[in-house]
């Protein structure tokens, strides 16, 4: 048989607290006016010995007697008048208690009210507390701040399914329209299904290559603000020289001027993560760059920190839209060079950076192009505990 009881609310717990102090401070104020009673109250003190008293109703007393009824008498009487007090303030203070504690806790009825709202059509909820400027009023400000944060992510993450979405579905869309084409032609030939197939191959890379950035972006993600999964120490240096050689091809071709100057930059982390760092700042700085542009890399350490920084010329970007550029699917400028990218390489660079503890900032260059820069800690750095 399951046993009722009272739930222990804060404004139950709040009023038996006030109770408590009331009641207790009301007890002592009285037993110390019963003390002070018996111990001031003693006229015959002052009389000599045998010294009688003689009574309104002609009776005869000793003078010692007679204090001793007066002190008892005294006392009796202050004791039921003050606990009488007591019971009546006590009983009006615990139910003003219980009124105040629950006009106090009201927004937290409201925030309650609020939490269980809220969903996905009614993220723009707010408590909108106008009360008085205290505690309550913070937790409350404190709670619409949250979620405008939420509603903010949650908004975001919402764009990035819908542009994931779009960009998956253009290849598909393009390898479904090429095959129908093809084989809706009844005078298709050997060579249109090559051109057929040449088609379906690089939409196919392309969605592969989307899915492959989606699933380093996920991981780098994953391990922002936590310790890496992996701790390999390695060299960014490294990693631009590798980055830089797969990119030779498009660099010839382009005709890019590349200035480098490779430091050792020792660093400690995900070595698939930081050579896809390195890789994505240089393949960005090429794609987005314009014909016989330049392209500039540095690497370096001064013991607690190591840096990579890759600029290129290219088109203008506004300074108020650089920031932009670290969000999924945004991309600045024109593309003239390449293919089309997927719009998640700075994203996937911040991801990474957030991940190994460091930090990455983007710089608008005056005639245009941009200049990115990285900074992680040193593998000469102590490390984190």
């Amino acid at each position: 048989m399951t046993r009722l009881r009272m739930r222990p609310t804060l404004r139950l717990r709040l009023t038996l607290l006030n109770g408590v102090l009331l009641v207790g401070a009301g007890a002592i104020m009285v037993l110390l006016a019963w003390l002070l009673l018996r111990d001031g109250l003693r006229p015959a003190d002052d009389l000599r010995p045998g010294t009688t008293v003689l009574l309104a109703d002609g009776r005869t007393l000793e003078a010692g007697q007679w204090q001793g009824q007066l002190v008892d008498a005294a006392s009796r009487e202050l004791l039921l008048k003050g606990l009488g007090a007591l019971l009546a303030i006590s009983v009006v203070g615990v139910a003003g208690a219980y009124l105040v504690a629950g006009r106090a806790l009201r927004p937290l009825h409201q925030v309650t009210a609020t939490a269980r709202r809220l969903g996905e059509a009614t993220l723009d909820q707010r408590i909108g507390w106008s009360g008085a400027d205290d505690e309550v009023a913070e937790l409350a400000k404190t709670f619409d701040a949250m979620l405008d944060r939420i509603a903010t992510a949650f908004e975001a993450q919402k764009r990035f399914v819908a542009n994931a979405s779009h960009e998956l579905r253009t290849p598909l869309a393009v390898m479904r329209t090429e095959i129908d084409v093809t084989l809706s032609d009844d005078e298709s030939d050997i060579a249109d299904y090559r051109r057929m197939a040449t088609v379906v191959r690089d939409a196919s890379g392309r969605a592969n290559g989307l899915v492959d950035a989606l699933l380093v972006l996920a991981r780098s993600e994953a391990q922002a603000g936590r310790r890496l999964a992996r701790r390999v120490e390695g060299d960014l240096a490294v990693g631009v020289a590798n980055a830089l050689s797969a990119m030779a091809g498009e660099v010839e071709r382009i005709g890019l001027k590349v200035h480098t100057a490779l430091r050792p930059a020792p660093v400690v982390g995900d070595p698939g993560l930081l050579d896809r760092l390195a890789g994505n700042l240089v393949e960005n700085a090429v794609r987005y760059n314009h014909l016989h542009g330049r392209l500039w890399i540095r690497t370096g350490s001064d013991g607690p920190r190591s840096w990579l920084v890759v600029g290129n010329t290219g088109f203008e970007v506004a300074p108020a839209d650089v920031p932009g550029l670290f969000e999924p699917f945004r991309r600045g400028g024109q593309e003239r060079t390449g293919a089309r990218g997927s719009g998640l390489g700075l994203s996937i660079v911040r991801a990474v950076c957030d991940a190994h503890g460091g930090t990455v900032k983007a710089v608008a260059q005056p005639g245009g192009g941009l200049e990115v820069s990285v900074i992680l800690p040193s593998a000469d750095a102590p490390a984190a505990t």
